[in-house]
């Protein structure tokens, strides 16, 4: 039988998905957001995760850190990820943000966070979501 990986070695888009995998219907999460629960990794990073995530991953309800669904180089996705959001019930208005206040996931329960080996908030550097970069 295999030892367990240890946490810190796990493969990055991995502890990605098992964090957005977190996010419950009808709330939303920022790039930044997710790169400071994970640890080690970038909002970009973040971004080209959510790019190549597998379908049990809800990417949709990863966000920019302005509550605007990021640009991508097909239209397509935008407006799945727009149709997506409307359909777990996250009102966007006619600029297409979201009202972060109001829907914005607040992270994991520190009991779950200390079981996947995830730092506790006091315990991880603070994320600025504007050094966010644009996607494009």
């Amino acid at each position: 039988m295999a030892a367990a990986i240890p946490h810190e070695q796990e493969p990055l888009y991995a502890r990605i998905y098992l964090v957005v995998r977190q996010i419950p219907p009808g709330r939303v999460a920022t790039y930044g957001q997710i790169a400071g629960i994970v640890g080690d990794c970038t909002a970009r990073m973040v971004g080209y995760a959510m790019a190549a995530a597998p379908d049990d991953v809800p990417w949709q309800r990863v966000i920019n850190a302005q509550g605007k669904i990021s640009p991508r180089h097909d239209h397509w996705g935008a407006e799945a990820q727009r149709r997506r959001l409307q359909e777990e019930g996250v009102h966007l208005d006619a600029s297409g943000k979201v009202d972060l206040a109001a829907v914005r996931w607040p992270g994991p329960d520190p009991a779950w966070l200390t079981a996947h080996g995830f730092a506790l908030p006091a315990e991880r550097p603070a994320v600025d979501d504007e050094l966010q970069p644009p996607l494009l």
